[in-house]
């Protein structure tokens, strides 16, 4: 699979958007384009727009919408701005968005990109790398107590504390330079009993920087507190999450909005203003078959939330 993005939940998602023939699409998270294709497909008259910050993802997917281009817009820009994009491009309401909030197996294969723990690379990190910090940067210069908590907080790492501790004496001694390094740092850090569990040990801090490096967690609640707005009555939103973390902020977001009422129980009629704007069309996330995981096991923990502007 090196080298190749599989789409996730495809068909779920297409059936979840009821893509109309003449609307307007957003998808957020363009990648190799394996979504955006999908929803072209669909399009007749209508518009998508497919936006990524990561100018490799934009240039690997031209020749795949290619045949699209008269109905594709492809923009570099980072999602958490959609408003501002789409009234750049003189958009007022979109009748479907997309985000598919993975990261994509080629960001995890180019040995260069430093995400990936399973070969050596520099500390990098950033899906845009024309900007912000690196990897590098928070693993040699934040402190002790910061690294704790990104990595219990964002990795729901368990010896977040001891790892930390572990970085900071390393890096007082040479900086931490590569992934492999990195990850010999924090594999010495864990317990006898940690290191025998099937993932690999340094799999939850390196989810830790990489959210922390491109600030993933504060961009989705950007987007979510404006692409709801964005949607055309009937219109649809659709989220893939990975972690916990993600699927947390994207039912929490659905949720002020379709039940975000802070009267007290039992007043017979609402008196804090909340009006309803959304309503889930999941109930429970979808997630993947176990055919589709056995075709692509980086699917495993995808959660697709689908919600409804009224």
């Amino acid at each position: 699979m090196t080298g190749e993005h599989v789409p996730v939940l495809l068909e779920e998602c297409i059936r979840g958007l009821c893509i109309k023939p003449d609307g307007i699409y957003v998808d957020g998270t363009l990648g190799r384009g394996g979504h955006s294709e999908r929803i072209a497909r669909e399009i007749k008259t209508g518009r998508l727009i497919c936006i990524d910050r990561d100018e490799a993802a934009i240039e690997a997917s031209r020749q795949r919408l290619e045949p699209y281009s008269d109905i594709v817009t492809v923009i570099r820009a980072n999602f958490r701005d959609i408003g501002m994009i789409l009234d750049e491009q003189g958009v007022g309401q979109v009748d479907g968005m997309l985000f598919d909030l993975g990261v994509s197996s080629p960001q995890l294969d180019e040995a260069d990109r430093g995400f990936s723990y399973m070969v050596d690379a520099p500390l990098d990190m950033r899906m845009d790398r024309s900007s912000g910090i690196t990897a590098y940067d928070i693993v040699n210069t934040w402190s002790q107590e910061e690294l704790s908590r990104i990595f219990f907080q964002y990795g729901e790492e368990r010896y977040s504390r001891r790892i930390a501790g572990a970085i900071v004496e390393k890096r007082q001694k040479s900086p931490i330079a590569s992934t492999v390094q990195l990850a010999e740092v924090i594999r010495m850090a864990m317990p006898a009993a940690a290191l025998r569990e099937k993932q690999h040990p340094a799999k939850r801090c390196f989810q830790a920087i990489r959210i922390a490096v491109n600030d993933e967690l504060g961009a989705l609640s950007d987007m979510l507190d404006t692409a709801m707005d964005r949607l055309a009555s009937g219109g649809r939103i659709a989220v893939i999450s990975f972690h916990s973390l993600e699927d947390r902020i994207v039912k929490n977001a659905i949720r002020a909005r379709e039940n975000g009422c802070t009267c007290p129980p039992g007043l017979p009629v609402c008196v804090c203003g909340f009006k309803k704007t959304v309503k889930s069309i999941t109930r429970k996330p979808i997630v993947p078959s176990d055919k589709e995981i056995k075709r692509n096991p980086r699917a495993r923990s995808a959660k697709l939330r689908i919600a409804e502007k009224l």
